[in-house]
């Protein structure tokens, strides 16, 4: 994720995040999917993803405890 991108999303509102974070959760459970059937041609893309689920987590625990 570049840092544009980065600040853009951290400045959403908290249900954007949540909305953000679902879809998130999805690509990375189909993409666990077809790699636990078939190796997928770019395996750091789970990594990739499962790092921007924690930081879309983190800023939507911070903005709930900024309030």
């Amino acid at each position: 994720m570049k840092l544009k991108e980065r600040e853009a999303k951290k400045a959403l509102s908290v249900n954007e995040l949540k909305n953000a974070l679902k879809e998130a959760e999805q690509k990375r459970f189909q993409l666990a999917f077809k790699h636990s059937v078939t190796p997928v041609k770019n395996p750091v893309e789970l990594r990739t993803l499962r790092r921007e689920i924690a930081r879309l987590r983190t800023w939507i625990r911070q903005k709930e405890l900024a309030k």
